[in-house]
């Protein structure tokens, strides 16, 4: 399908240096022969309206955003939709015919989409989820397992009021428990899932036995730098399925680009290949 319009793209972040997104958005503009560019957006936090509001005039379809834009962009923005209004951030913002910011959260879309692809045999509703942290991230993938049908999501953060407030955000199916339960709780577990930095370079690896949980549930992890955090290792160990947080970032990636170009990509494993080429 070829393009009459050059599509222009990028990510907003301070710092931005590091990001993969580029890597990603400019490797499918080839493969499906649009000519474009997605460029890196280093935009301080101070003047992030500012850079949002200059999108339409720039001629740009649209951006992404990272740390530390996320939250803050839901002021700035015409229209949010109601997966980004329940996380309370913003990953994708869509410039529409009339010039209108609309913000969009795809990350529980790409992290339910990323379990798929490595553990085809996951369901949502197949045993209680675990969810380890309380912050931005956790929010996304709790609001993508209750969209694909999760009926309990036990949560954990070892600051308890964190986790409270966002049970009572979400509701039913969610409910936080006693930072001090959390190896017990992953008896009869389908799914535990690491949202916080622990265990990525540099960090200490999560506090956490897995000897109750089932040998057939589903390991993940967020973090993709290492690949295979020392929880997704211990979860080889003992038989469980891991799901590294690469796959998350690559499908989060996908609706954003259909967004922009009209096009829906996959994720091949040549790009899987080229992004963690970079870790």
């Amino acid at each position: 399908m070829k393009h009459s319009k050059f599509v222009l793209a990028g990510v907003m972040g301070w710092p931005i240096a590091h990001s993969r997104s580029p890597k990603i958005h400019n490797h499918w503009l080839a493969q499906y022969g649009i000519e474009g560019a997605y460029v890196p957006l280093p935009v301080e936090p101070g003047k992030l309206e500012a850079a949002l509001r200059a999108l339409p005039a720039l001629g740009f379809a649209g951006c992404n955003l990272t740390i530390p834009h996320k939250e803050k962009a839901l002021g700035f923005l015409d229209l949010i939709d109601p997966a980004a209004a329940r996380i309370g951030a913003v990953n994708c913002v869509l410039v529409d015919a009339q010039g209108r910011l609309n913000g969009r959260n795809y990350d529980g879309y790409g992290f339910v989409a990323s379990l798929r692809e490595a553990a085809p045999h996951w369901a949502a509703a197949r045993g209680p989820c675990i969810v380890i942290g309380a912050g931005g991230g956790a929010r996304a993938i709790v609001s993508g397992l209750i969209e694909a049908g999760a009926q309990e999501i036990r949560l954990f953060n070892r600051t308890r009021e964190r986790a409270e407030r966002l049970a009572a955000d979400f509701g039913a199916p969610v409910a936080a428990y006693p930072w001090e339960e959390r190896r017990a709780a992953l008896s009869g577990a389908g799914l535990l899932v690491n949202t916080t930095s622990q265990g990525m370079i540099g960090q200490a690896p999560l506090d956490l036995s897995l000897a109750a949980l089932p040998s057939s549930a589903v390991v993940a992890d967020i973090v993709y730098a290492p690949l295979e955090t020392p929880l997704l290792a211990a979860a080889r160990l003992m038989g469980a399925t891991p799901v590294d947080g690469l796959g998350m970032l690559l499908h989060q990636a996908r609706p954003a680009f259909r967004d922009w170009t009209g096009v829906m990509p996959d994720v091949t494993p040549a790009l899987r290949a080229l992004i963690a080429a970079t870790l």
